[in-house]
Parts: structure tokens; C-alpha cells; sequence
């Protein structure tokens, strides 16, 4: 007698989204049943990285996360280029920490300009990151989607806090929003309905649910966005129907144990902070994370051959 695994009925769908325009835009979403259970449904789109740039000189990172863009940290268009043509990235997360008042605090205008000068000089999809400092957001993302209107960024995060400014600047100039809350259900598809009212439409809105990495918490994030599927996929709710995105390299490379260059008993200082980030997406890969904006190659690479591995298998 042949032994049939038991299956879910999901009645859900999770929306496809475009993002980026022209020959390389990617679309995400589409699941009709949990990540990676092709025995139970499809995942007609694979989840994609986005490798992060910033838009100056970072200046606490890890020497490990450093090696491999050494040369173009102070020049963001030539970072993301060789993000692209040497390693292969499909999109580009421009982090604006620049913006941060805390910190440089540079202002909407200049920041613009630099995401447009990177906007103009790559093909693949562009997400732009605040510092997220709301009102700074409000200021500088609304700036954004003005000096890059119709290129179709991915723009965020977008709270409840600044959701309206920054929701009519994408609708008025065509971007997509990045719909964010701090790791609740309740609070992410509230802000889901409050987008919807402003007239952000469907097409133009995905989620993140606030993450961080193996050891902090991660297991709380995996909950939540588990949670989230489960409404999606088995309970019918519309409003939490999106693609899920995860900011997950600033989490992990700013922990001590991706950090600290010297001490025997955290093993080879290298590999720690490449296996810390490489374990914390796939971690969330399997919550059901559709982007995963990652920072070295290497980990990477180890979670497009880790997807590769998890699709050929879930279709035997």
C-alpha cells in the first residue's frame, strides 16, 4: 500500500507583486500553500536577495563584511555595480543611513540625488531603506519617489506613524511601499488597511514584519511571520496577502558575535559572521520571507544553493 502524505487545503493566495521595471524586474508572492511545501502547492516565484549598499562609508562593519566591496564603499553607484556584475545581484538595497539625525544627518535633497544617480546606473529592481527615523523618512522618501518618479522603487519603511505622506508620494509617482510594524500580526495588517483607505493599491504594497537574527529573537519573528501565512493562506485575510521582505544583514552584522575579530572560543572570525547570516535567512526563508536583503557573498551563496536544494527536493 502506497503511503500518501497528508495535506492542507489552503484556500488563500499570497498576491504577486512586480517589482523594479523593464527586462530585469522580478516578481514575488504567488504561494498557495507554506514555504517550500511544493507537495501541497506552488511557489511559482522563488524567494530573491537583494544585496545592501549604503550610501557612505559604513564604519562599523565587521572587516569580513568589508573584504569583498573593498574599493567602492565611498561611492554607491560602483558599489552597486559590483554588487551586480561580480556577484550576481538580482536587486539592490540602498540603506540611507546617512539620513540618520543621529548621525550625518544629510538632507532629502542629497539623498535623492544619490538614489537617483544609482537608480540611473543599475537595471535590477532598487529598494531604498530609511534610517528610520519617521519623520526623516517622511522628508527624505517623499524627496525620493518625486526625483526617481516612474521608476518603480521599493521604498520603506513605511509606518503608521508616516504612512500617509510617504503612501501618497508612491501613489502620486508609482513606487512601491514597504508596509512595516515591530513583529505583530494585529499591527501589520492594521497598517495594511490604513494604506488601502489612503489609496495605496494592492499591486504596490509589501510587508516586513521587523526581524533580527539567530540569537536575538528569532524565534519570536519566525512566529509572527508564521502567523501571518497561516491568516494569508488558511483563513482567507486579504490584508495580510503580501510578499514578506526581511532586512535581515544589519541585524546580524551588528551583533558582537558577527563583530568581535579575536576571541578562540567564537571559532574563525570570518566564518562566524557569513554562518550567522546565512542560518538567520534561511531561518526565515522557511517563516515564508519572499526578499531577504543580504550583505556578504558568501552567505549568499550558500542559501541560493540552500533554495535550489529545498525546491528540487519539495518536487520528488
Amino acid at each position: 500500500m502506497t503511503f500518501e502524505i497528508p495535506k492542507t487545503s489552503y484556500s488563500g493566495k499570497i498576491r504577486e507583486i512586480k517589482l523594479g521595471k523593464g527586462d530585469k524586474s522580478v516578481t514575488v508572492g504567488g504561494e498557495t500553500a507554506y514555504p517550500f511545501y511544493l507537495f501541497e502547492g506552488v511557489m511559482p516565484n522563488l524567494p530573491k536577495i537583494a544585496m545592501e549598499v549604503y550610501d557612505s562609508p559604513p564604519e562599523e562593519w565587521a572587516q569580513a563584511a568589508l573584504a569583498p566591496f573593498l574599493g567602492v564603499t565611498d561611492d554607491p553607484v560602483a558599489w552597486a555595480k559590483k554588487c551586480i556584475d561580480d556577484y550576481g545581484a538580482e536587486m539592490i538595497a540602498l540603506q540611507l543611513m546617512s539620513t540618520d539625525p543621529n548621525g550625518l544627518n544629510r538632507g532629502a535633497d542629497e539623498a535623492a540625488e544619490i538614489v537617483k544617480r544609482v537608480a540611473d546606473a543599475i537595471d535590477v529592481p532598487l529598494i531604498v531603506w530609511g534610517c528610520g527615523n519617521e519623520e526623516k523618512d517622511s522628508e527624505v522618501l517623499r524627496r525620493v519617489c518625486e526625483v526617481c518618479d516612474g521608476k518603480n522603487l521599493i521604498i520603506g519603511p513605511v509606518a503608521e506613524g508616516n504612512h500617509k505622506k510617504i503612501g501618497a508620494s508612491a501613489i502620486g509617482y508609482h513606487h512601491t511601499v514597504i508596509s512595516s510594524t515591530p513583529i505583530d500580526i494585529n499591527l501589520a495588517k492594521q497598517l495594511n488597511i490604513l494604506l488601502g483607505n489612503l489609496g495605496v493599491p494592492d499591486e504596490q504594497i509589501v510587508m516586513n514584519p521587523t526581524v533580527s537574527g539567530i540569537g536575538y529573537g528569532i524565534e519570536y519573528c519566525y512566529s509572527v511571520m508564521e502567523r501571518d501565512r497561516m491568516a494569508a493562506l488558511t483563513q482567507q485575510d486579504e490584508k495580510l496577502q503580501f510578499p514578506l521582505i526581511c532586512n535581515i544583514a544589519r541585524e546580524v552584522w551588528k551583533t558582537k558575535e558577527a563583530k568581535t575579530e579575536e576571541d578562540p572560543k567564537l571559532g574563525n572570525t570570518r566564518n562566524r559572521g557569513i554562518l550567522m547570516e546565512a542560518i538567520s535567512a534561511m531561518v526565515l526563508l522557511l517563516a515564508g520571507a519572499d526578499v531577504l536583503i543580504m550583505r556578504h557573498p558568501e552567505a549568499i551563496k550558500l542559501i541560493r544553493d540552500m533554495i535550489t536544494e529545498l525546491t528540487a527536493s519539495s518536487n520528488n
